[in-house]
């Protein structure tokens, strides 16, 4: 009559011996314990978009993608250095994260739940937008100046099929006028045939910086959406270790790391995060 209760107890011993068993093994398998047995991380980026990836005189690449890479190896291995990129096209960011061939991509990669179903998508390192570059003597100084204007203003803007319904987002009564390339919607503001061009924000305070005292910017942006890294599915505990990384240079540690790379490509000097009740509960 004894037996009923330790035979129950034999089980749910074996299946706490199996439970634990399995989460060891799942734990040997992340791809955390894999990179650092290996002893580099490989980061999936580009090279041809400045701020982010681009390839310097050097042959080496820069920007902020890049440098968020090297946080992330200091934290795995207090060695910035230890990284290795792959440079990718924009649509190869999902599949090579998929074949193993990268172990993140960090690639201006704009955060949907579409994606989100593919891959899993780190901690957001930048919310990106649409901002306006005009000349620094411009006689608009504030979107207000803009609108106020009217159809008088022409805005440049990259030839796609929703160019104009995003201007017209911030500046309903703007003329917008379309380009080819980057490069002549910059020379349209120039030569002064466009008032302003509109175009990444980041792109914007990458200008700003490059050429400084030619440009300004509205204090205003508009048509957010949110920069992250994405990683494999499935893997806990490496996507836990990035976004703990990642957090800790946002708010914590590593924080002069992040911000003198935000200071180097955008021009903008962040506040440090402040000391007490953590920003991010309030």
């Amino acid at each position: 009559m004894h037996r009923g209760p330790s035979f129950l107890k034999a089980c749910a011993f074996a299946l706490a011996a199996t439970a634990t068993l399995v989460t060891s093994v799942q734990a040997a398998d992340s791809k955390l314990d894999t990179v650092l047995k290996r002893g580099t991380l490989v980061v999936g980026t580009g090279s041809t978009n400045a701020p982010w990836h681009f390839q310097g005189v050097d042959g080496k690449l820069h920007g902020f993608d890049i440098d968020i890479g090297h946080i992330i190896a200091k934290g795995l291995f207090n060695d910035p250095s230890k990284v290795e990129y792959v440079v990718q096209s924009s649509d190869a960011r999902i599949p090579n994260l998929l074949t193993d061939k990268v172990d993140i991509t960090c690639q201006f990669i704009t955060v949907t739940a579409s994606r989100a179903q593919q891959v899993a998508f780190t901690l957001p390192y930048y919310r990106e937008g649409v901002g306006l570059l005009l000349p620094e003597a411009s006689k608009y100084k504030e979107i207000d100046d803009l609108k106020a204007a009217g159809s008088s203003v022409t805005v440049a803007v990259l030839q796609n099929v929703y160019a104009e319904e995003l201007v017209h987002q911030a500046l309903p009564q703007a003329k917008v006028d379309q380009y080819d390339s980057v490069d002549l919607m910059y020379q349209a503001v120039n030569s002064g045939r466009a008032d302003a061009a509109a175009t990444d924000q980041s792109s914007v305070k990458y200008l700003m910086v490059q050429n400084p005292g030619r440009y300004r910017s509205p204090a205003y942006a508009w048509s957010p959406q949110t920069y992250a890294c994405a990683v494999k599915r499935g893997d806990q505990d490496w996507l836990n270790f990035v976004n703990t990384t990642l957090h800790e240079a946002m708010t914590g540690v590593e924080f002069p790391m992040y911000a003198a790379s935000f200071k180097q490509w955008f021009g903008v000097d962040l506040p440090t995060p402040a000391i007490g009740f953590p920003m991010e509960f309030k």
